[in-house]
């Protein structure tokens, strides 16, 4: 490697090398445009997390299996930890845009799923329709929502889950 003994050209050459680096930062940081969603696009996001009900009900025990349990392990009911698969299904203006049956992770299939699942769509009004079955021991879907509902130009509607409210629309605008 060449050694620059001269100190005031070393300094230049560094100060040279330090003013390329910063103007390559500022140009990547602030020229190219990047368009996710066309002039006349929205996005629909669906995220949540939830937790299936249990496949079967807690069971009470008797008083005689109690007796065969060590004191410490005693307790009055006996609940399986495995839970039911989270079916979804979305549909916008009568076309679905996003549907899956989602099997709980872990060792003993008992945590919960993440829900995530971006739709560009036209901006205007559409008719949004959501649908999801958190029990294996109920018929159908037990959770819906039905709603018209209006996307403008680049934004975001996001679909939450709460398990009081059910189905949450967030539209970013509030």
């Amino acid at each position: 490697m060449v050694e620059i003994k001269n100190k005031p050209v070393r300094i230049l050459l560094q100060a040279f090398n330090y003013g390329l680096f910063m103007a390559l930062i500022w140009y990547f940081a602030s020229a190219p445009s990047v368009r996710i969603l066309a002039e006349d696009e929205a996005m629909i996001t669906i995220a949540f997390a939830h937790a299936g009900q249990l496949r079967e009900p807690c069971r009470r025990l008797s008083q005689q299996e109690l007796d065969e349990l060590a004191p410490n392990m005693r307790k009055l009911e006996d609940c399986p930890r495995e839970r039911s698969p989270v079916t979804i299904e979305a549909r916008l203006d009568g076309e679905p845009f996003y549907s899956a049956s989602l099997p709980p992770p872990g060792l003993f299939g008992d945590g919960g799923v993440d829900v995530f699942h971006s739709a560009k769509v036209p901006a205007g009004t559409h008719h949004l329709s959501l649908k999801m079955n958190d029990s294996v021991r109920f018929e159908g879907f037990n959770y819906s929502l039905e709603r018209a509902v209006r996307v403008d130009p680049a934004q975001i509607l996001l679909v939450s889950f709460q398990l009081e409210r059910g189905f949450v629309l967030k539209d970013g605008l509030e």
